[in-house]
């Protein structure tokens, strides 16, 4: 058999960073009686099989109400379909009824997952060697390693304790130009960030979209967790508030459906124009990425979140209420958890997010991998390095951000498990923190 040198395959198969998620699971199988607060996957409860054969039929009686033969309705489901998708009547009305956008279905392509999204959308934008994306940092894995699988460069854009700072973009933006390069769009999921948990306030919002039309750039929205806050409170995605074109809103069902169905979306309303002056809409020309990859979205899948909306009505966050209630519940089990814990551990320290799945703890030692390991197998918790969600220093690399810092997910879990997770965690912390320096020394670097 040949030998083929690690050395000569892609970075995506084996540079660190590109592995952190795959470390993530092989240590979750290794201590398997560990509790998780790394897993950022929705509760497991909410779930069941006996729901999908319901919705089959819906999307089917559905397809059967449009006038579709039978005939028809079996060849949608059993063949090879339009490379978009053909829920996109369906998204763009859930768009409509749950955050008050407004576009055309031929706008919206149904993805693999979120995940395909983002793939296609970089590899659409950046098309000369000189073409950067930005992102902010800390940033999502599956973003920096889609761009790392196509060799698009990442320019961070710091992110502070309050979120992103739309100034800091303008003045990234204009370092990046000064160097040659061309930014092509800013990526960020501006409610409930994964891993941060920050969430940007309106009048930011806002700005942001005017730092984006004077900068010329583009903005990928990542819309995950916007239906989970802590409250009410209206938090309008940026792509409600687009009144230049300037969003490229991105979705999935994972969070609000279940992820085993691997279906999300990309809506996408930026018109192209040719050089013969023909004009179409940037979903359709991105079609052409999406045949390339996956042909389209199974047939089958779409099927069973069609029929899921069907019965939603159309609207996730009235199908979601339950759901809601119980992430907000386990984030404030979270928060709690962790103030009784370490409330009287001056060294450490954590944020208190609005919503979402996340919570960040800074803490006073190195939390790296070793550490991960020492914690899943001696103490029975599990939780993410924040270094794996920055460029930089991830999986161990030296130099990077988020090496004293963890990200803690409360999604996957009841609120006693989390109670004990973060039990075992502040076991692990008081262990092996680093002493505290002497008077008039400076921290531990």
């Amino acid at each position: 058999m040949p030998e083929i040198a690690r050395q000569d395959l892609h970075a995506s198969v084996s540079d660190p960073e590109s592995a952190s998620m795959n470390f993530l699971n092989e240590v979750a199988a290794r201590f398997p009686d560990a509790i998780s607060l790394a897993a950022g996957r929705p509760y497991d409860g909410f779930h069941s099989t006996d729901e999908l054969d319901r919705y089959l039929r819906s999307y089917l009686a559905h397809l059967e109400g449009l006038g579709l033969t039978r005939e028809q309705r079996e060849r949608q489901l059993l063949q090879y379909g339009k490379t978009n998708g053909h829920l996109g009547a369906l998204i763009a009305r859930m768009l409509v009824v749950d955050e008050g956008i407004e576009v055309p279905e031929q706008a919206v392509m149904v993805t693999s997952g979120c995940q395909e999204a983002m793939v296609i959308a970089l590899r659409g934008l950046c098309a000369r060697p000189e073409d950067v994306v930005l992102a902010v940092e800390p940033c999502y894995v599956g973003l920096t390693g889609a761009a790392r699988l196509l060799g698009i460069e990442v320019v961070p854009v710091p992110e502070s304790a309050g979120g992103l700072d739309p100034e800091t973009v303008t003045d990234v933006v204009a370092a990046v130009r000064a160097t040659g390069r061309r930014p092509r769009a800013l990526y960020l999921v501006p409610s409930f960030a994964n891993p941060s948990g920050a969430s940007m306030p309106l009048p930011l919002r806002r700005r942001l979209l005017e730092v984006a039309e004077e900068a010329d750039l583009l903005i990928l929205e990542d819309d995950p967790y916007g239906l989970f806050g802590l409250d009410d409170e209206p938090r309008p995605a940026l792509k409600s508030l687009d009144g230049g074109g300037r969003v490229i809103y991105l979705g999935s069902f994972a969070k609000s459906c279940f992820p085993g169905a691997r279906v999300g979306f990309l809506v996408a309303d930026q018109q192209v124009v040719a050089s013969d002056g023909r004009r179409t809409l940037l979903a359709e020309e991105l079609s052409s990425v999406k045949s390339l990859l996956t042909v389209n979205t199974s047939p089958v899948a779409q099927a069973v979140i069609g029929g899921f909306l069907v019965e939603a009505g159309c609207s996730l966050r009235a199908a979601g209420k339950e759901k809601t209630a119980f992430y907000r519940g386990n984030l404030r089990a979270l928060l709690d958890a962790l103030e009784r814990h370490f409330g009287a551990e001056p060294r450490v320290r954590w944020n208190a997010p609005a919503g979402g799945f996340f919570a960040v703890l800074d803490v006073p030692l190195v939390a790296d991998e070793a550490l991960l390991e020492t914690s899943g197998r001696d103490y029975g918790v599990l939780w993410t390095p924040m270094s794996f969600f920055y460029g930089a220093g991830s999986a161990g690399r030296p130099g990077g951000g988020g090496r004293r810092s963890i990200r803690l997910s409360c999604s996957a879990l009841e609120p006693a498990r989390i109670e004990e997770g973060v039990r075992r965690l502040a076991e692990l912390i008081r262990d092996h923190s680093e002493p505290e320096p002497a008077a008039g020394a400076g921290a531990p670097r």
